[in-house]
Parts: C-alpha cells; structure tokens; sequence
C-alpha cells in the first residue's frame, strides 16, 4: 500500500485586473433589475425566485425581463443593449 499519488488540480492562473470603471449610481428608489432568461426549460421559474428573492431584501424600482428565442445562441445585440439602458444589474440563468 506504498503507492504513489499525484493529484492535479485544474485552477488557472488568476487573471490580471484591468482598470476599474466608474460603476452606476443606484437611484434613491432602488435598483432597476433586469432579467435575462435563456429558454432553457424551467429557468422562468428560477428566475421569478431569484427577482422575489432580491424584492425581498432590497428595493428594486422595476424589473425588465427579456427571453432569447435560442438557447445555443448569445443574447441578440438588441436585447443586451436594451438591458444596458434599462437595468441597473441583470441577472441571468439556466436550468432544467
């Protein structure tokens, strides 16, 4: 029972930090939460949690929620700029 083992671990190297830029500012009647759902099966579901969730602990002012129509495809440009101009964070997810 003298044998030898290696363990590997798969971390990469930490990536460097780039420079920060100036972050949003919150308006005073809370956070303007976007919603970003993939289509995958259930992730409408997760989400509502996650938007009840968030309302619970903090004041959100609105939620925007889009849904891409393919769930192998990046969101369409149209709908990441329109949550750009119309959230403060987003929040997104997949599920099954």
């Amino acid at each position: 029972m003298n044998q030898k083992v290696t363990l590997v671990v798969p971390e990469a190297p930490a990536p460097a930090s780039g420079a920060l830029l100036p972050q949003r500012r919150i308006k005073q009647g809370g956070v303007r939460l976007g919603v970003l759902d993939n289509s995958k099966g259930n992730a409408d579901h997760l989400l509502a949690m996650v938007v009840e969730g968030v309302c619970a602990v903090r004041p959100v002012a609105s939620v925007v929620s889009w849904r891409k129509n393919v769930v192998s495809l990046p969101a369409p440009k149209a709908i990441l700029d329109r949550l750009t101009v119309e959230a403060d964070f987003v929040v997104s997810a997949m599920a099954d």
